[in-house]
């Protein structure tokens, strides 16, 4: 099986988030895919705490048994990325794990931690960001563990719709449950 670990913030979860995650099933770059918030260490501005981020992600998710949502990088302190795909790799070892980002994170690939063990290690889906050159950076990167997708999703940011909640906008980027939940939680007022 080819599983998809997606991490991120998801502060909110978008519906973007959840039609990249069904298209790579769709076209058979993965399996599954599981969802993997950043926990509540993790250094960014306006990040709402971890348990509201993984219960939206579930309510996302509900009645898709080729999604789930992972509570792994909420549980310890500080997880780099390629701990979190060696934890899932425990998990899965019969499976092929690949981690799926977007262009603006492979921009960026080199400042991770053990990032060369990343990429031998395995296979990123890399996911069309904007007017990115992607040819470009997989060449100065030299490494076939690079997949770009054949996605190409609206430009969504989560940023913006905290921007849009903050001035009492309805967002037509979340799902109306996942809507619901931030109002009914009062978050990102």
């Amino acid at each position: 099986m080819k599983i998809g670990i997606f991490g991120g913030s998801f502060n909110p979860p978008h519906k973007m988030h959840k039609t990249i995650a069904l298209e790579l099933i769709e076209k058979n770059y993965v399996d599954k895919v599981i969802y993997v918030p950043t926990g509540n260490k993790y250094n960014k501005k306006d990040l709402i705490d971890a348990k509201h981020r993984l219960e939206m992600l579930e309510i996302m998710i509900q009645n898709n048994d080729s999604l789930l949502v992972s509570d792994y990088e909420v549980k310890n302190i500080l997880t780099y990325t390629y701990q979190t795909l060696d934890y899932f790799k425990s998990i899965y070892p019969n499976d092929e794990i690949y981690f799926i980002c977007g262009s603006d994170n492979l921009k960026e690939i080199t400042t991770w931690k053990n990032y060369k063990y990343i990429l031998e290690t395995y296979k990123l889906l890399v996911i069309k960001r904007n007017n990115d050159n992607l040819d470009e950076m997989v060449n100065n990167l030299n490494t076939s563990g690079i997949i770009l997708t054949e996605i190409f999703p609206q430009n969504v940011s989560s940023t913006n719709i905290r921007k849009d909640l903050n001035n009492q906008i309805v967002n037509d980027d979340l799902d109306i449950n996942v809507a619901e939940y931030i109002k009914r939680n009062q978050l990102y007022c």
